[in-house]
This record gives C-alpha cells, sequence and structure tokens, in this order.
C-alpha cells in the first residue's frame, strides 16, 4: 500500500480525525492508567510515546492507521480508533481505546463502525480482527455488536485474547 495522509470521517455524533500532538497529554494519561491492562500496559511516557507514533505512521506505511474520535458537538476528545498493522500484529486489527467517562455511550461502536466499512470499502480488506483482553467485557460487547464472531484459531501475540473477526 503506497503512503497516505490520514482521512477524517464523520458519523452522526463523532468526528474521526487525525492525531494532533495536543491529543497526547490525554493518549499517555489513559495508557499509564490501569484501564490500559487489556493492550498489555500500563505504559510509561516513553512507550506511550512510541505508540502514539506507531499510529500516526501506519499512515505512511500501509495507508491506515489510527484517528482520535472526537465528540462533534462539544468538541471533546474521547478516545481513539484505528486500523493496526505491522510486526506487532498478526492481521489487520480494528482496535479502539475511550478515555475515562466517556464508556457506555456508543462511541466505541458508532466509531469502530465507521472505521470497519471504511477499510472494508476504502482499502479492500476482506476481513478484519479485534484482539480482546478475555476480561474486558464492554470490548466484547462492541466487537458483537459490530457482528464480530470468536475465532479461536486466530492468531494472536497474547494467548490469552479473544479474537472477534469481521466479514466484508
Amino acid at each position: 500500500m503506497a503512503p497516505a495522509a490520514p482521512i477524517t470521517l464523520r458519523t452522526p455524533r463523532l468526528l474521526l480525525r487525525t492525531q494532533a500532538i495536543a491529543d497526547f497529554p490525554a493518549y499517555a494519561a489513559f495508557l499509564a492508567s490501569p484501564r490500559a491492562s487489556g493492550l498489555g500496559g500500563p505504559f510509561d511516557l516513553r512507550a506511550a510515546w512510541g505508540m502514539f507514533c506507531h499510529d500516526q505512521a501506519c499512515w505512511h506505511f500501509f495507508g491506515h492507521g489510527a484517528l482520535m474520535i472526537e465528540h462533534a458537538e462539544t468538541g471533546t476528545c474521547v478516545g481513539q480508533i484505528g486500523i493496526n498493522d505491522g510486526p506487532l500484529f498478526p492481521e489487520k486489527e480494528l482496535g479502539w481505546l475511550l478515555y475515562a467517562g466517556h464508556e457506555g455511550q456508543g462511541y466505541a461502536t458508532e466509531a469502530a463502525q465507521a472505521m470497519r466499512d471504511w477499510a472494508f470499502d476504502t482499502l479492500g480488506v476482506a476481513t478484519l480482527v479485534s484482539y480482546v483482553a478475555a476480561d474486558n467485557a464492554g470490548s466484547a460487547r462492541v466487537a458483537q455488536r459490530l457482528g464480530g464472531t470468536l475465532d479461536a484459531s486466530a492468531p494472536r501475540s497474547d494467548p490469552h485474547d479473544r479474537v472477534y473477526r469481521y466479514a466484508r
């Protein structure tokens, strides 16, 4: 895939937009918190910066990457959505995170549906997966609402993750 500039997607309530340096403090705080345990965290500042840069670099290397989830009406950044790829991901992963206080409002589902559909329609991928920590019931519900089905045979970096597969 040729290098691509990050895109912007809109949903009824959300603006999915490129990362800005001003997004890093909230992102790093999330990754330093116990809430990042499902991603292998908590992470220190150096690791958070590397992950933030990875999310942006994926656009150049793979033509997809991460977008920040912004509430369109308030302008509040509530989390991140992305298609992850590279040597740490066995397959293209549809991944999301929400900052504290923004769970349970459908933001992850709305953002992930838009990103999933964009990947199918624009990138032409036939399948995506989400790696969900075994104890992350909220993300499992999001994956199920998106039509993901458990794929016990899918490769995974963490043997304890549940893998939800989305077909075109």
